[in-house]
């Protein structure tokens, strides 16, 4: 049976995660305990993913995340025996996509697994977003049903690199967050028709605190916007973006850092001369990342007076995903604020 991908229609809104159902495959948990618990299981490829969908089903499920640990990097990681099993058993596999996490990309293909979520459809950068969506509202007015619906659905992508001018990092772009609770809120409770209620008004909740958060994005806007920003990786684009800010990067030096490549020479003493120079107001570091390019730029920073803000590409323990989206969105205002 082919695959499911599914391209819900857009809104707003979001509420306060519970990680208390989430399990780690690629730590300590059984592969097999997250299809044992309550019958039905959902395995994510990182944490953040894990936690938007604990939010949703609370104890109607179990939920687990293949990488939720710091020292993992998802763009390299390399599953295990036990991933392939845990995805092998999975009801549902919510992943990054982008070519963020390649891994869970494969084991869902070879798995066979029916229904795929991946979240950077929801992105409106990604390419064909547009086309996803017009998709699937034709499907909705044609009440497309069975093997047809699913191919209207069904959206591949050849290879797992990483799409040229295309930040996959969409976790951090709230608004993408909230248009993929929308789409695991209406899948869940198809599959889970029991806690549909349950599912519906977790959703809602959900949907209002993402709503806060990019209400406190907007402020920053008001506060701060054309405020220029450099990035010593990706990783929080989105979230600058929201908040109104200019990205003021030297050309090619984030995305040789994501690359592992070296800085060219020329492009490191771009970025020094704007840091050193005055034109950079924050700069934005990726704590999963490291190289001499990236401390050079530290230090000039610090040199400057340009406050360093640090952001991370899993769930920092014992938060929610909306209470690390608000503390990064407090650390941006913060630092601007001086």
């Amino acid at each position: 049976m082919p695959r499911r991908r599914l391209v819900l229609a857009s809104a707003l809104a979001l509420p306060t995660l519970v990680l208390a159902g989430c399990s780690s495959a690629g730590a300590d948990a059984d592969a097999g305990g997250a299809a044992e618990g309550s019958g039905f299981s959902v395995v994510a490829s990182t944490s953040v993913y894990a936690s938007l969908v604990s939010e949703l089903v609370g104890d109607a499920a179990e939920v687990t995340a293949i990488v939720d640990s710091p020292t993992q990097d998802p763009h390299s990681y390399e599953a295990t025996a036990r991933d392939q099993l845990a995805v092998q058993e999975a009801d549902l596999v919510v992943l990054n996509g982008g070519g963020y996490d390649p891994f869970m990309d494969q084991l869902a293909d070879e798995a066979g697994v029916e229904h795929v979520i991946t979240a950077v459809e929801y992105s409106h950068e990604y390419p064909g977003a547009e086309d996803d969506h017009a998709e699937e509202e034709h499907a909705e007015e044609e009440h497309v049903e069975g093997e047809a619906t699913e191919e209207a659905h069904d959206h591949e992508h050849e290879g797992h690199d990483h799409i040229e001018g295309f930040n996959e990092h969409v976790w951090y772009d709230p608004h993408a967050m909230a248009d993929l609770v929308e789409a695991l809120g209406a899948e869940l409770g198809e599959l889970l028709p029991d806690a549909g209620a349950d599912i519906q008004a977790s959703q809602e909740d959900l949907l209002a605190d993402i709503e806060g958060l990019e209400a406190s994005l907007e402020g920053i806007a008001a506060d701060h916007g054309g405020a220029h920003v450099f990035f010593t990786e990706p990783v929080g684009g989105y979230l600058a973006e929201a908040a109104g800010l200019e990205d003021a990067t030297a050309e090619g030096f984030a995305e040789a850092v994501e690359e592992g490549q070296d800085v060219p020479p020329a492009t490191l003493l771009a970025a020094l001369d704007a840091i050193e120079g005055g034109e950079i107001d924050v700069l934005i570091t990726n704590t999963q990342t490291a190289g001499a390019e990236t401390q050079r730029v530290i230090d000039a920073a610090g040199e400057a007076g340009v406050p360093v803000v640090e952001y991370a590409e899993t769930l920092p323990e014992g938060d929610t995903y909306v209470s690390w989206m608000t503390a990064n969105a407090q650390a941006l205002e913060q630092a601007l604020a001086g």
